[in-house]
């Protein structure tokens, strides 16, 4: 996988845009002059934890002896799965059960930006492109400062295309995303049929 694709399918994952919603929920209850040096410290411990995994989770894959066409296959089902629930959502977390006070780490660090679906994807990249780890680090650098830089816009972007604007961009991220996990898991049988 290339650096674009990486960048790409990481920055949907995240989901930056689907996210906003939420952002703006648990940050109602910080002080305004405090929210924008509370966003930038989450958006940081999401990058820690998320190059944690990158340099951390390697080992654990190569410790289960995992082949590079079963982490294929297994990304592009994790990604499918994903992309299915950003285009027919659930029940988002209501303000009931949204943590009081000012948050830390939890939860907009994890598991919003960095939740169990970006872990996981960050996984499968480096386990298909073994030796790659400089460009996952870049790809990882890149899709993180975009989801930086559109959550720490957030209220620009909910006052321009308001709760019905986002869903529909957040649908059409998924769709985008269902084709990429689709081609990740046809490389993947492809590479275990031709072995």
């Amino acid at each position: 996988m290339d650096i674009l694709s990486a960048v790409i399918t990481l920055f949907l994952i995240m989901d930056p845009l689907g996210n906003i919603p939420l952002f703006l929920s648990v940050l109602k209850t910080v002080r305004p002059e405090r929210r924008q040096r509370v966003l930038i410290r989450e958006i940081v411990f999401a990058y820690v934890v998320l190059l944690a995994c990158l340099f951390l989770g390697g080992i654990a894959l190569q410790l289960l002896g995992l082949e590079q066409e079963s982490i294929s296959i297994a990304g592009g089902i994790v990604l499918f799965l994903i992309a299915i629930r950003m285009i027919f959502p659930g029940e988002k977390a209501s303000e009931a059960e949204l943590p009081e006070g000012e948050p830390f780490l939890v939860p907009l660090a994890v598991p919003l930006i960095a939740g169990p679906s970006a872990l996981a994807a960050l996984l499968l990249l480096q386990r298909s492109s073994p030796g790659q780890t400089g460009s996952l680090v870049i790809a990882l650098t890149i899709a993180w400062a975009l989801t930086g830089a559109i959550l720490l816009s957030s209220t620009f972007f909910y006052r321009v295309l308001r709760e019905r604007g986002l869903m529909a961009i957040e649908r059409l991220m998924g769709m985008v995303l269902v084709m990429v996990a689709v081609q990740m898991f046809m490389n993947g049988v492809k590479t275990f049929l031709a072995r």
